[in-house]
């Protein structure tokens, strides 16, 4: 058997990385199956995995969010007729699903330490549109006040939250170029904070120099405003052009 490395806590020292011939069984609000076949386990620190395979760019084709625990699964004869050496029970803590995902074979298993990540530092026009507009926080809508800029959730910080005329809460995400990476990424906070009864219900506005057709056309249709900010206007400069 293939030491899962685990704590007394369930968690893992390390992020493990392991390429296998393996399925994968989820059970919960929704099921789902991947037939046998090589792919990529990334087991992290937080207690996550995520399964993927070689195509399908960077989304995983299936996965277990924190906070789980891991647990390996005795296997029983009919498992092991299969050709099953190994089997792991990944159980949410909250919702209570599960995935299970069955080894065949290993062709990679190794962990690393990856330490301390600085996080995402944004370039320096987005960083400065952040500044700006927490500043001119009016620009999102008459009678909106700054709350606080980098509001961190459990999978990262929105931009800024702000609070609507009427008190209401809004989390604004802001990009240089608005693209649909940026409105599943607005989306999955909102999901987030809208779990929250202190904040709840969040507005979401979707804030950009550029927003692309389709990611309006999403923000739009998941109720997210969009704002296009105009960075010279918001930085005080004048037309060069006009000459009086």
């Amino acid at each position: 058997m293939h030491n899962l490395r685990l704590q007394s806590t369930g968690k893992l020292r390390r992020v493990r990385i392991v390429v296998a011939d393996c399925s994968v069984d989820y059970a919960g609000r929704l099921s789902a199956h991947l037939p046998r076949a090589k792919r990529v386990l990334m087991l992290k620190n937080d207690g996550s995995i995520l399964v993927h395979s070689d195509g399908g760019s960077y989304k995983p084709l299936n996965w277990m969010s924190p906070p789980c625990s891991l647990a390996p699964v005795e296997l029983d004869a009919e498992q092991e007729a299969a050709g099953i050496v190994e089997a792991w029970q990944v159980v949410h803590k909250k919702t209570a699903d599960k995935l299970i995902v069955s080894i065949f074979e290993f062709f990679h298993d190794s962990s690393h330490d990856l330490g301390l990540d600085p996080g995402l530092i944004k370039d320096g026009v987005e960083a400065h549109l952040q500044e700006l507009l927490a500043e001119q926080i009016e620009l999102a809508g008459a009678g909106h006040t700054l709350v606080r800029r980098e509001f961190m959730t459990a999978i990262g910080p929105v931009d800024i939250l702000a609070k609507d005329a009427s008190g209401g809460s809004v989390a604004i995400e802001i990009k240089r170029r608005g693209g649909i990476d940026g409105v599943e990424q607005l989306t999955r906070y909102l999901e987030l904070m809208n779990r929250d009864p202190k904040l709840a219900p969040v507005q979401g506005v979707f804030a950009a120099q550029e927003i692309k057709p389709q990611a309006r056309t999403l923000a739009e249709d998941r109720g997210i405003r969009c704002l296009v900010l105009d960075y010279d206007a918001m930085r005080g400069m004048e037309d060069q052009n006009t000459l009086f």
